[in-house]
Order: structure tokens, then C-alpha cells, then sequence
């Protein structure tokens, strides 16, 4: 089996992980790590047993694909210079920091006819693939992800940081375009919002409530969604669904009977099943399951998020 030349641009927190799941896979051959801190670098090759880098340039030409885990004011920029030379790119979200960054990766790609995908890990999460056959008309969704605060990601407001995971799967599982958003928000511990509340209207008339804070004692990542025969709770941190509809009979006068199927979860490994999907993609020509326009639709929101805030 020939192996893909990989690499991974940014090893800080996350980066890391994304260098231990290509070390991993048999169809993946980690070419090298890059960070600006060299000394970083070299600890996170030497764990994964490949050569460090501090400056991505030296590896164009070398690799076929890679993963730029940096900070998203430099995402067009390194995510450019890999695409302009067809090299396939897994761009941790957020895309870019402007649409019009996001509209030139995505022209180079296809173009270079190169996987562009984003970096949405909640796609892979098994709770959404098990909405499959269960969600049909949503017509109000109320989404909550809060967490401790942590510095990283601090160089974006919550939003754009959290808020933006349950954009994305709100705007897959709803499929309408948005038709009027109002939000709030306030920074406590950063000079951007770390706690923001939106509300998002769709044009078929379904409503969002999302709420995102990272400044919360616990964490939790839920989503309650209400259509014509059911009510579904997700609960992306604890891997379970359940639905509930109205069952035969009634408990009591005028009040139907309540059934209520529910289903857990493996906790599983989302970012390696995120990253074997990348892989699969340059294999078999497919797109990607979140795509560079996907990305660049959850950015749009979150940006009209931010100017209502």
C-alpha cells in the first residue's frame, strides 16, 4: 500500500493530536511536524518519530497533504501555499478569518483539484450520523456548549472559538438558508466575547437558540431539537440520543403516552475518524464530509453573529 506523505503545520495543544493520528494510521507516512517554536517542535516529533521543522516552506514539494492547526489570522496564507501546489489541506476551523479568504482557498482546490476540507469534529461525532432517518422537519433547535475557560483559542471570541461547532451542524441538519439572526455577548476574562448567545431564524421557519460560553465551572455540549412527531436530545459530550414521540393509548385523559427510545455511544475517537475521512478522500476522489464551502457557510453565520453582538 502507498503510503500519503503527511505532515502537520502547528503542534500546540491541538496540532499534537492531529500528529499522534497520522503516526497512527497505516496509509498516512508523517513526514515532519512544523512549528514556530522550534523546541516545541522537537518534542512532538520525537514522540511521534518524525523530523521537526520550524518553518512550513521547507516541506512544499515533499508532502501530499497536510493539517494547518495555526492561529486562523494565518490560515489563507498557509493553507494557500500547500493548495497552489495541489497538496490536499485539512484546515482547522475556523476557515479563515474573512469570506473572501475562505472564496480563494476554495477556487484554488478545485482548481488544483485538491480535498479542501475543515476541521468540524463535531461531523464525526456518532450522534449526528444517528440522526439519520430520525430527523425529518426541525422546527426549533436549542443548542448549548459551554466550558472552563482555557487560553487557547483566545485569539477568536467564543463564536468563532465554540459557538461555531453547533453553526455548522445546525446549518447540515436544517438545509435553509438564513434568513435573520439576532445575538448578545460580553467579554469577562478576554478583550472578545467569551460568553454569546444567538438567536437564527431560516427561511423555511425553523428556529436556533445556540448559547456558547467558555468561561463555565462544568462543561456540556447539548442539543435539543423539536419537529411534528418528536423531541430529540443530543448530548455530543456523553455520546447519547434520545427521541421521544407520542406512543399508543394515553397515561392519562387528553395525554398521549410518551415513548422514548434511547441509544448510547462509544466515546470513540472523532478526530482520528476526521482524519482517516481526509485520508479516504484524497484516496477515492470523494469530497470530503465537511467541505471548504461548508466551512465558509458556518463562517458567514458566525460573522453576521459578530456584527450583531
Amino acid at each position: 500500500m502507498k503510503r500519503i506523505r503527511t505532515a502537520v503545520i502547528g503542534v500546540g495543544y491541538l496540532g499534537q493530536f492531529h500528529a499522534e493520528k497520522y503516526a497512527q494510521l497505516p496509509n498516512a507516512e508523517l513526514v515532519a511536524v512544523v512549528d514556530t517554536d522550534g523546541t516545541r517542535a522537537g518534542e512532538v516529533a520525537a514522540k511521534v518519530g518524525t523530523t521537526a521543522c520550524t518553518d512550513y516552506r521547507e516541506l512544499l514539494g515533499k508532502v501530499d497533504a497536510v493539517s494547518i492547526v495555526v492561529p486562523t489570522q494565518y490560515h489563507h496564507e498557509v493553507a494557500r501555499s500547500f493548495l497552489d501546489q495541489g497538496v490536499h489541506v485539512l484546515l482547522e476551523k475556523p476557515v479563515t478569518t474573512t469570506l473572501k479568504e475562505a472564496d480563494d482557498l476554495i477556487r484554488v482546490a478545485a482548481e488544483r483539484r485538491a480535498v479542501f476540507q475543515v476541521g468540524h469534529l463535531e461531523r464525526f461525532n456518532p450522534v449526528i450520523m444517528a440522526l439519520d432517518g430520525v430527523l425529518s422537519q426541525p422546527g426549533f433547535i436549542e443548542s448549548i456548549r459551554i466550558a472552563p475557560f482555557k487560553p487557547r483559542g483566545t485569539d477568536v471570541n467564543v463564536v468563532l472559538d465554540l459557538m461555531i461547532h453547533d453553526i455548522d451542524i445546525i446549518q447540515y441538519l436544517v438545509k435553509s438558508p438564513v434568513k435573520q439572526i439576532n445575538s448578545i455577548g460580553a467579554p469577562v476574562f478576554t478583550g472578545e466575547e467569551d460568553i454569546a448567545n444567538a438567536r437564527i431564524l431560516f427561511e423555511n421557519g425553523c428556529v436556533a437558540n445556540v448559547t456558547a460560553s467558555r468561561i463555565s465551572l462544568k462543561s456540556e455540549r447539548r442539543m435539543r431539537i423539536f419537529q411534528p412527531d418528536a423531541y430529540i436530545n443530543v448530548d455530543f459530550q456523553n455520546k447519547k440520543v434520545a427521541v421521544f414521540r407520542k406512543g399508543e393509548g394515553e397515561m392519562f385523559p387528553g395525554v398521549p403516552n410518551i415513548t422514548v427510545d434511547e441509544r448510547s455511544f462509544e466515546q470513540g475517537d472523532a478526530l482520528k475518524a476526521e482524519i482517516a475521512s481526509f485520508l479516504e478522500a484524497i484516496e477515492t476522489g470523494r469530497q470530503p464530509v465537511v467541505t471548504g464551502e461548508d466551512g465558509r457557510r458556518a463562517l458567514e453565520t458566525a460573522l453576521k453573529i459578530n456584527k450583531k453582538l
